[in-house]
Protein backbone atom coordinates (compact mmCIF):
# COMPACT_ATOMS: atom_id res chain seq x y z
CA UNK A 1 0.00 0.00 0.00
CA UNK A 2 1.74 3.37 -1.22
CA UNK A 3 2.18 5.81 1.86
CA UNK A 4 0.03 8.81 2.19
CA UNK A 5 1.59 12.19 0.35
CA UNK A 6 2.48 15.33 2.14
CA UNK A 7 3.84 17.89 -0.37
CA UNK A 8 6.57 20.08 0.89
CA UNK A 9 6.40 23.64 -0.93
CA UNK A 10 9.18 25.99 -1.19
CA UNK A 11 9.73 28.80 -3.30
CA UNK A 12 13.05 30.68 -1.87
CA UNK A 13 16.70 29.20 -1.15
CA UNK A 14 16.14 29.74 2.62
CA UNK A 15 12.70 27.79 2.21
CA UNK A 16 14.52 24.84 0.02
CA UNK A 17 17.14 24.70 2.87
CA UNK A 18 14.70 24.18 5.81
CA UNK A 19 12.37 21.72 4.02
CA UNK A 20 15.25 19.44 2.76
CA UNK A 21 15.68 17.87 6.49
CA UNK A 22 12.01 17.04 6.55
CA UNK A 23 12.23 15.48 3.63
CA UNK A 24 15.12 13.48 5.01
CA UNK A 25 13.25 12.72 8.04
CA UNK A 26 10.24 11.28 7.00
CA UNK A 27 11.98 9.16 4.29
CA UNK A 28 13.71 7.88 7.05
CA UNK A 29 10.74 7.37 9.56
CA UNK A 30 8.81 5.64 6.43
CA UNK A 31 5.42 6.64 7.18
CA UNK A 32 4.81 9.64 4.94
CA UNK A 33 5.85 9.98 1.47
CA UNK A 34 7.23 13.30 1.19
CA UNK A 35 6.87 15.65 -2.22
CA UNK A 36 8.73 18.68 -2.84
CA UNK A 37 6.85 21.34 -4.49
CA UNK A 38 8.84 23.84 -6.37
CA UNK A 39 6.73 26.77 -6.55
CA UNK A 40 8.24 28.87 -9.25
CA UNK A 41 8.52 31.70 -7.40
CA UNK A 42 12.64 31.45 -7.25
CA UNK A 43 13.11 28.19 -9.07
CA UNK A 44 16.64 28.45 -9.70
CA UNK A 45 17.57 28.80 -6.23
CA UNK A 46 15.31 26.15 -5.06
CA UNK A 47 16.99 23.83 -7.05
CA UNK A 48 20.59 25.07 -6.07
CA UNK A 49 20.61 25.00 -2.52
CA UNK A 50 18.59 21.62 -2.59
CA UNK A 51 21.38 19.94 -4.03
CA UNK A 52 23.68 20.04 -1.08
CA UNK A 53 21.29 17.85 0.58
CA UNK A 54 21.27 15.35 -2.48
CA UNK A 55 17.46 16.40 -3.56
CA UNK A 56 15.79 17.91 -6.48
CA UNK A 57 12.20 19.13 -6.45
CA UNK A 58 9.71 16.43 -7.53
CA UNK A 59 7.51 19.07 -8.95
CA UNK A 60 8.34 22.52 -10.19
CA UNK A 61 5.56 24.84 -11.02
CA UNK A 62 6.01 27.22 -13.81
CA UNK A 63 5.24 30.65 -13.20
CA UNK A 64 4.61 33.55 -15.76
CA UNK A 65 5.36 36.87 -14.38
CA UNK A 66 4.76 40.53 -16.17
CA UNK A 67 4.32 43.05 -13.71
CA UNK A 68 6.45 41.27 -10.68
CA UNK A 69 4.12 42.41 -8.30
CA UNK A 70 3.42 40.47 -5.07
CA UNK A 71 -0.42 40.02 -6.33
CA UNK A 72 0.25 38.30 -9.64
CA UNK A 73 2.55 36.11 -7.67
CA UNK A 74 0.73 34.92 -5.19
CA UNK A 75 -2.68 34.60 -7.43
CA UNK A 76 -0.31 32.45 -9.86
CA UNK A 77 0.92 30.11 -7.40
CA UNK A 78 -2.55 29.23 -5.85
CA UNK A 79 -3.85 29.03 -9.10
CA UNK A 80 -1.21 26.52 -9.90
CA UNK A 81 -1.11 24.97 -6.44
CA UNK A 82 -5.01 24.03 -7.05
CA UNK A 83 -4.85 22.43 -10.55
CA UNK A 84 -2.26 20.36 -9.17
CA UNK A 85 -3.79 19.75 -5.83
CA UNK A 86 -7.49 18.60 -8.08
CA UNK A 87 -4.76 16.27 -10.17
CA UNK A 88 -2.78 14.86 -7.19
CA UNK A 89 -4.10 15.52 -3.68
CA UNK A 90 -1.78 15.02 -0.62
CA UNK A 91 -2.50 14.13 3.10
CA UNK A 92 -1.44 17.45 4.14
CA UNK A 93 0.74 20.49 2.99
CA UNK A 94 4.01 21.74 4.93
CA UNK A 95 4.48 25.63 4.29
CA UNK A 96 7.75 26.64 5.97
CA UNK A 97 8.24 30.57 7.21
CA UNK A 98 6.49 33.82 5.94
CA UNK A 99 7.01 33.88 1.84
CA UNK A 100 4.72 34.25 -0.85
CA UNK A 101 4.86 30.73 -1.19
CA UNK A 102 4.19 30.00 1.86
CA UNK A 103 0.64 32.58 1.78
CA UNK A 104 -0.23 30.66 -1.28
CA UNK A 105 0.27 27.02 -0.32
CA UNK A 106 -1.80 28.03 2.89
CA UNK A 107 -4.49 29.35 1.03
CA UNK A 108 -4.87 26.84 -1.54
CA UNK A 109 -4.71 24.12 0.97
CA UNK A 110 -6.96 25.80 3.16
CA UNK A 111 -9.49 26.11 -0.32
CA UNK A 112 -9.82 22.43 -0.77
CA UNK A 113 -9.77 21.27 2.87
CA UNK A 114 -5.72 20.07 2.67
CA UNK A 115 -4.53 20.18 6.25
CA UNK A 116 -1.91 22.70 6.38
CA UNK A 117 1.00 22.28 8.45
CA UNK A 118 3.25 25.75 9.45
CA UNK A 119 7.17 25.36 9.54
CA UNK A 120 8.71 28.00 11.76
CA UNK A 121 5.33 29.28 13.39
CA UNK A 122 5.00 31.47 16.04
CA UNK A 123 7.36 34.45 14.45
CA UNK A 124 5.92 37.93 15.47
CA UNK A 125 7.94 41.50 14.85
CA UNK A 126 4.77 42.97 16.36
CA UNK A 127 4.88 45.69 13.27
CA UNK A 128 3.21 44.95 9.64
CA UNK A 129 5.23 47.01 8.15
CA UNK A 130 8.61 44.99 9.25
CA UNK A 131 9.22 43.58 8.03
CA UNK A 132 7.28 43.56 5.02
CA UNK A 133 5.37 41.95 3.64
CA UNK A 134 6.27 38.86 6.00
CA UNK A 135 4.47 40.26 9.35
CA UNK A 136 1.62 39.85 7.54
CA UNK A 137 2.38 36.64 5.54
CA UNK A 138 3.01 34.81 8.52
CA UNK A 139 0.14 36.30 10.31
CA UNK A 140 -1.95 35.23 8.08
CA UNK A 141 -1.08 31.83 7.56
CA UNK A 142 -1.39 31.11 11.02
CA UNK A 143 -4.60 31.54 10.89
CA UNK A 144 -5.80 28.42 8.26
CA UNK A 145 -2.95 26.06 9.30
CA UNK A 146 -3.53 23.04 11.23
CA UNK A 147 -0.44 22.30 13.31
CA UNK A 148 1.73 25.27 14.06
CA UNK A 149 5.36 24.19 14.57
CA UNK A 150 7.46 27.05 16.65
CA UNK A 151 10.82 26.94 16.59
CA UNK A 152 11.05 28.38 20.20
CA UNK A 153 8.95 28.69 23.25
CA UNK A 154 8.55 32.56 22.57
CA UNK A 155 6.94 32.06 19.06
CA UNK A 156 4.81 29.21 20.48
CA UNK A 157 3.66 31.81 23.15
CA UNK A 158 3.50 34.13 20.41
CA UNK A 159 0.70 32.02 18.58
CA UNK A 160 -1.06 30.88 22.36
CA UNK A 161 -1.37 34.68 22.63
CA UNK A 162 -3.17 34.87 19.28
CA UNK A 163 -5.92 32.43 20.91
CA UNK A 164 -4.50 29.46 19.05
CA UNK A 165 -5.46 26.18 20.16
CA UNK A 166 -2.52 24.83 22.58
CA UNK A 167 -3.06 21.40 21.46
CA UNK A 168 -2.21 22.11 17.93
CA UNK A 169 1.49 24.05 18.79
CA UNK A 170 4.43 22.33 19.05
CA UNK A 171 8.12 23.50 20.20
CA UNK A 172 10.34 21.85 17.64
CA UNK A 173 13.07 23.85 16.98
CA UNK A 174 13.96 25.68 13.91
CA UNK A 175 15.32 22.95 10.64
CA UNK A 176 17.62 25.71 9.53
CA UNK A 177 19.78 24.20 12.99
CA UNK A 178 19.64 20.71 11.47
CA UNK A 179 20.39 21.72 7.97
CA UNK A 180 23.33 23.91 8.85
CA UNK A 181 25.12 21.28 11.18
CA UNK A 182 24.80 18.63 8.58
CA UNK A 183 26.06 20.76 5.56
CA UNK A 184 28.62 22.28 7.72
CA UNK A 185 29.85 18.85 9.34
CA UNK A 186 30.92 17.17 5.98
CA UNK A 187 33.64 20.35 5.41
CA UNK A 188 33.18 20.06 1.94
CA UNK A 189 36.09 22.24 -0.32
CA UNK A 190 34.82 25.77 -1.24
CA UNK A 191 33.07 25.73 -4.69
CA UNK A 192 33.49 29.70 -5.07
CA UNK A 193 36.42 30.49 -6.13
CA UNK A 194 37.63 33.40 -3.99
CA UNK A 195 36.53 31.71 -1.06
CA UNK A 196 39.07 28.61 -1.55
CA UNK A 197 41.83 31.22 -2.17
CA UNK A 198 41.41 32.80 1.34
CA UNK A 199 40.77 29.35 2.54
CA UNK A 200 44.48 29.63 4.31
CA UNK A 201 44.32 33.11 5.66
CA UNK A 202 44.91 33.01 9.04
CA UNK A 203 43.11 36.16 9.78
CA UNK A 204 39.84 36.37 11.66
CA UNK A 205 37.01 36.24 9.38
CA UNK A 206 34.17 38.59 9.46
CA UNK A 207 31.22 37.48 7.19
CA UNK A 208 28.89 40.62 6.34
CA UNK A 209 25.32 39.99 4.79
CA UNK A 210 22.94 42.61 3.47
CA UNK A 211 19.73 41.26 1.44
CA UNK A 212 16.47 42.95 3.15
CA UNK A 213 14.80 45.46 0.86
CA UNK A 214 14.71 47.67 3.97
CA UNK A 215 18.41 47.32 4.11
CA UNK A 216 19.05 48.87 0.35
CA UNK A 217 19.98 52.40 -0.68
CA UNK A 218 21.22 54.49 1.74
CA UNK A 219 20.78 52.36 4.80
CA UNK A 220 23.37 50.00 3.02
CA UNK A 221 25.76 53.15 2.21
CA UNK A 222 26.01 53.56 6.22
CA UNK A 223 26.36 49.61 6.50
CA UNK A 224 29.51 49.64 4.20
CA UNK A 225 30.92 52.25 5.49
CA UNK A 226 31.49 50.74 8.90
CA UNK A 227 32.63 47.99 7.12
CA UNK A 228 35.08 49.99 6.09
CA UNK A 229 36.09 52.02 9.17
CA UNK A 230 36.63 47.87 11.12
CA UNK A 231 38.57 46.82 7.67
CA UNK A 232 40.73 49.85 8.43
CA UNK A 233 41.26 50.04 12.15
CA UNK A 234 42.03 45.62 11.93
CA UNK A 235 44.57 45.00 10.24
CA UNK A 236 43.71 41.21 11.20
CA UNK A 237 40.09 40.64 9.39
CA UNK A 238 39.11 39.76 6.94
CA UNK A 239 35.55 40.34 5.59
CA UNK A 240 33.85 38.15 2.85
CA UNK A 241 30.54 40.22 1.67
CA UNK A 242 28.09 37.73 -0.73
CA UNK A 243 25.98 40.14 -2.13
CA UNK A 244 22.36 40.41 -3.55
CA UNK A 245 22.05 39.53 -6.69
CA UNK A 246 20.20 42.72 -7.62
CA UNK A 247 22.65 44.54 -10.10
CA UNK A 248 21.92 48.19 -8.29
CA UNK A 249 22.22 46.46 -5.16
CA UNK A 250 25.87 44.54 -6.41
CA UNK A 251 27.01 48.25 -7.84
CA UNK A 252 25.83 49.78 -4.75
CA UNK A 253 28.40 46.97 -2.76
CA UNK A 254 31.33 47.27 -5.42
CA UNK A 255 31.39 51.17 -5.27
CA UNK A 256 31.43 50.97 -1.39
CA UNK A 257 33.94 48.51 -0.55
CA UNK A 258 35.10 47.07 -4.62
CA UNK A 259 39.37 47.08 -4.10
CA UNK A 260 39.36 47.43 -0.34
CA UNK A 261 42.02 45.21 0.59
CA UNK A 262 41.20 42.17 2.92
CA UNK A 263 37.31 42.87 1.53
CA UNK A 264 35.79 39.84 -0.28
CA UNK A 265 32.57 40.52 -2.58
CA UNK A 266 30.99 37.75 -4.00
CA UNK A 267 27.78 36.64 -5.56
CA UNK A 268 25.21 34.54 -3.76
CA UNK A 269 27.25 31.50 -2.23
CA UNK A 270 25.91 27.64 -2.07
CA UNK A 271 24.72 26.47 0.81
CA UNK A 272 27.83 24.42 1.44
CA UNK A 273 29.78 27.08 1.08
CA UNK A 274 27.42 29.37 3.22
CA UNK A 275 27.46 26.98 6.57
CA UNK A 276 31.24 26.48 5.66
CA UNK A 277 32.15 30.37 5.97
CA UNK A 278 30.00 30.70 8.98
CA UNK A 279 31.68 27.58 10.48
CA UNK A 280 34.89 29.37 10.15
CA UNK A 281 33.35 33.33 11.36
CA UNK A 282 35.14 35.23 14.21
CA UNK A 283 31.84 37.96 14.00
CA UNK A 284 28.84 38.15 11.73
CA UNK A 285 27.22 41.21 10.85
CA UNK A 286 23.92 40.14 8.76
CA UNK A 287 20.04 41.21 8.52
CA UNK A 288 19.24 38.07 7.67
CA UNK A 289 17.13 35.37 9.56
CA UNK A 290 18.32 32.40 8.60
CA UNK A 291 21.98 33.58 9.88
CA UNK A 292 20.78 34.82 13.18
CA UNK A 293 19.35 31.17 13.35
CA UNK A 294 22.75 29.54 12.00
CA UNK A 295 25.67 31.49 13.65
CA UNK A 296 24.96 30.83 17.55
CA UNK A 297 25.00 26.81 16.37
CA UNK A 298 29.06 27.38 15.80
CA UNK A 299 29.52 29.92 18.30
CA UNK A 300 29.49 32.76 16.21
CA UNK A 301 27.56 36.36 17.60
CA UNK A 302 25.86 38.32 15.30
CA UNK A 303 24.94 42.09 14.99
CA UNK A 304 22.00 42.43 13.74
CA UNK A 305 21.83 45.34 10.91
CA UNK A 306 17.96 46.04 11.32
CA UNK A 307 16.38 48.01 13.69
CA UNK A 308 13.67 45.66 14.94
CA UNK A 309 13.63 41.55 14.59
CA UNK A 310 11.36 38.38 14.66
CA UNK A 311 14.44 36.20 16.06
CA UNK A 312 14.27 37.92 19.28
CA UNK A 313 15.07 35.06 20.87
CA UNK A 314 18.71 35.35 20.04
CA UNK A 315 18.94 39.02 21.42
CA UNK A 316 17.57 37.44 25.05
CA UNK A 317 20.13 34.79 24.57
CA UNK A 318 23.10 37.15 24.70
CA UNK A 319 23.84 35.44 21.20
CA UNK A 320 23.06 38.61 18.84
CA UNK A 321 22.42 42.41 19.51
CA UNK A 322 20.91 44.62 17.13
CA UNK A 323 23.14 48.01 15.77
CA UNK A 324 21.15 48.86 12.81
CA UNK A 325 22.51 50.49 10.11
CA UNK A 326 24.32 53.09 12.30
CA UNK A 327 27.72 53.26 11.44
CA UNK A 328 28.91 54.70 14.29
CA UNK A 329 27.65 51.82 16.77
CA UNK A 330 28.08 49.12 14.53
CA UNK A 331 31.42 49.82 14.66
CA UNK A 332 31.80 50.59 18.02
CA UNK A 333 29.65 46.59 19.12
CA UNK A 334 31.78 45.13 15.98
CA UNK A 335 34.98 46.53 18.11
CA UNK A 336 34.20 45.73 21.47
CA UNK A 337 33.98 41.81 19.82
CA UNK A 338 37.54 42.40 18.46
CA UNK A 339 38.92 43.37 21.28
CA UNK A 340 37.98 40.69 23.32
CA UNK A 341 37.95 37.33 22.74
CA UNK A 342 36.46 36.73 26.17
CA UNK A 343 33.74 39.09 25.76
CA UNK A 344 32.75 37.26 21.93
CA UNK A 345 32.84 33.58 23.32
CA UNK A 346 30.60 34.84 26.17
CA UNK A 347 27.94 36.00 23.82
CA UNK A 348 27.25 32.61 22.26
CA UNK A 349 28.72 30.57 25.53
CA UNK A 350 24.68 29.45 26.35
CA UNK A 351 24.23 27.99 23.13
CA UNK A 352 21.75 27.98 20.25
CA UNK A 353 18.33 28.84 20.94
CA UNK A 354 17.20 28.22 18.17
CA UNK A 355 17.46 24.54 18.15
CA UNK A 356 19.14 21.25 19.22
CA UNK A 357 19.56 19.20 15.51
CA UNK A 358 16.57 17.49 16.05
CA UNK A 359 13.83 19.80 14.53
CA UNK A 360 13.09 17.55 11.47
CA UNK A 361 13.06 14.70 13.08
CA UNK A 362 9.86 16.08 15.49
CA UNK A 363 8.28 17.89 12.76
CA UNK A 364 8.18 14.23 10.78
CA UNK A 365 6.32 12.53 13.68
CA UNK A 366 4.05 15.75 14.70
CA UNK A 367 2.72 15.49 10.82
CA UNK A 368 2.39 11.55 11.21
CA UNK A 369 0.41 12.32 14.20
CA UNK A 370 -1.63 14.76 12.87
CA UNK A 371 -2.51 12.06 10.39
CA UNK A 372 -3.32 9.63 13.01
CA UNK A 373 0.03 7.24 11.73
CA UNK A 374 2.77 8.29 15.14
CA UNK A 375 2.79 9.40 18.77
CA UNK A 376 3.07 13.27 19.08
CA UNK A 377 6.56 13.55 19.52
CA UNK A 378 8.25 15.64 22.91
CA UNK A 379 8.87 19.28 21.87
CA UNK A 380 12.27 20.34 22.21
CA UNK A 381 13.90 20.82 25.63
CA UNK A 382 13.29 24.57 27.40
CA UNK A 383 16.54 26.81 26.05
CA UNK A 384 18.28 28.08 29.68
CA UNK A 385 20.46 30.99 28.33
CA UNK A 386 23.80 31.10 30.62
CA UNK A 387 25.23 33.92 27.81
CA UNK A 388 23.40 37.10 29.60
CA UNK A 389 24.50 36.14 32.58
CA UNK A 390 28.06 35.52 32.05
CA UNK A 391 28.57 38.57 30.10
CA UNK A 392 27.08 40.82 32.93
CA UNK A 393 28.93 38.86 35.52
CA UNK A 394 31.89 39.50 33.74
CA UNK A 395 31.82 43.22 32.19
Amino acid sequence: MSLPEVHLIGGTRPEAVKLAPVVLAMREAGLLAPVLVASGQHPTMVSQALVAFGLEPDVTLTVERGTGTQAELLTEMIRQLDELWAQRTPAAVIVQGDTTTSLAGALAAFWRRIPVVHLEAGLRSGDLESPFPEEGNRRLVAQVASLHLAPTPLAAMNLLDENINTADVLITGNTVVDATLAVAGRRMPYETPALAARADSENRLVVVTAHRRESWGAPLDRILAAVRELVERYDDIDVVLPSHPNPAVRAQVEAGLGGVERVTITDPLPYPDLSRLLSEAYLVLTDSGGIQEEAPSFGVPALVLREVTERVESLHAGCAKLVGSNPELIVKEAALLLDSRVRRDAMTAGGNPYGDGLAASRTAQATANLLGLAEAPEPMPAFESTAAVTYGASF
